[in-house]
Formats: C-alpha cells, sequence, structure tokens
C-alpha cells in the first residue's frame, strides 16, 4: 500500500503544527486548592495568564505530593505554551519530568511544544515515550505523533497515528479531518493524488 496526501496537505500540515499545543493533556490533581484550580484551568480552559499565576503561587506555597508537583508544573507548561511561551512550556515540563520521570503526559505535552519549535524528531521520540508510559489520553498522543511523523516525510506512519487517534476517540473531530487528506492506493493500482 502506498499513502499519497491530497494537494494542499503541506499547508494544512504546517497550520496544524503552529497550533499543535491545541492539543493537550493535563494531569489531574486529586483535591481541593491551588494545584487543583491550576489542573482546571490547564484541563478545561479559562484565562492562560490568570491559570500560570494559580500554578505559580501552588509551586511556591501549597503543601504537596511529589507527584501533584509534577503535575502542576506539566499544568503550567501547558498555560504557557497556550501563551506561546515556548521556552517556558519546555522548562516547566522539564521540572515535572525531574520529579516523576514516568509521567507520560509530561512527554507528549513536551513533544507538542517541540512540534511547534518545529523540532519534530525530538518530538518524535518524546511522543512516543509518552505513548509507552501510558499517557491518560492516548488519543493526544498519537495525534500529535502523526503531525510529527508527517512532518518527517513519514507519510504512512502518521497515517496510521491518525487512524489509532480516531480509533481510540471515535470523536475526535481533528483526526477525522486529518485522514480524509490521505489516499490510499494498494499496490499495483494506478492514480493516486
Amino acid at each position: 500500500m502506498k499513502f499519497h496526501m491530497l494537494s494542499g496537505a503541506i499547508v494544512a500540515l504546517m497550520a496544524f503544527a503552529v497550533s499543535a499545543h491545541d492539543a493537550d493533556a493535563a494531569v489531574t490533581v486529586l483535591g481541593n486548592g491551588l494545584p487543583a484550580s491550576c489542573f482546571q484551568i490547564a484541563e478545561f480552559g479559562g484565562d492562560a495568564e490568570e491559570g500560570i499565576q494559580t500554578c505559580t503561587t501552588a509551586l511556591e506555597s501549597a503543601a504537596m505530593s511529589t507527584t501533584d508537583r509534577a503535575a502542576t508544573y506539566v499544568n503550567r507548561g501547558i498555560l504557557k505554551s497556550r501563551r506561546d511561551d515556548l521556552q517556558g512550556a519546555m522548562t516547566d515540563y522539564e521540572a515535572g519530568m525531574k520529579l516523576n520521570a514516568k509521567m507520560g503526559e509530561a512527554y507528549v505535552n513536551r513533544g507538542a511544544t517541540l512540534i511547534s519549535l518545529r523540532r519534530y524528531q525530538e518530538a518524535l521520540s518524546d511522543i512516543s515515550r509518552g505513548i509507552a508510559l501510558g499517557s491518560k489520553k492516548p488519543e493526544i498522543a498519537y495525534y500529535d505523533r502523526a503531525i510529527a511523523r508527517e512532518a518527517l516525510g513519514d507519510i504512512r506512519g502518521a497515517y496510521e497515528d491518525f487512524k489509532k487517534a480516531l480509533e481510540i476517540q471515535p470523536d475526535f473531530e481533528r483526526a477525522s479531518l486529518q485522514l480524509q487528506r490521505f489516499h490510499v492506493v494498494r499496490s499495483g493500482e494506478q492514480g493516486g493524488a
């Protein structure tokens, strides 16, 4: 089988790559208080700047477990990414990883930020690691990895990852739209876009 992208796909790829941080995987923080508020804003939206302040206050003053502290760094990184503070986001993801190296969401989110920085090979590596660690939102991980794969010229891998994201979450509209750009040509068939 051969995979072809329909015309205009490269332009679409770049548009989606620039907005890859729209597909984030916030890390759950249990309980109440500032760390939970930080999570809520990262997960469900809200004012990113206010969320960054909430997360920062939580990190500076709240007593929390190492796991919740790592999650709060990742959630603040998500909010920084939404504000296009990509280096700040990277710093926060790495701080979260130092505290909990087995948190798949940290790798997936750092990978999404690396996509925005057009560092696709590093993004592919991070997102694959996040998947292997059991990211809690694998549909986002596969979607982001598909973007990195497509940017690296791995059209078949991108197709498979978009397809996997849609299998995991059948109502994942962005993955469905991405799959519409592909045309599968079986060996021996003529044509293709």
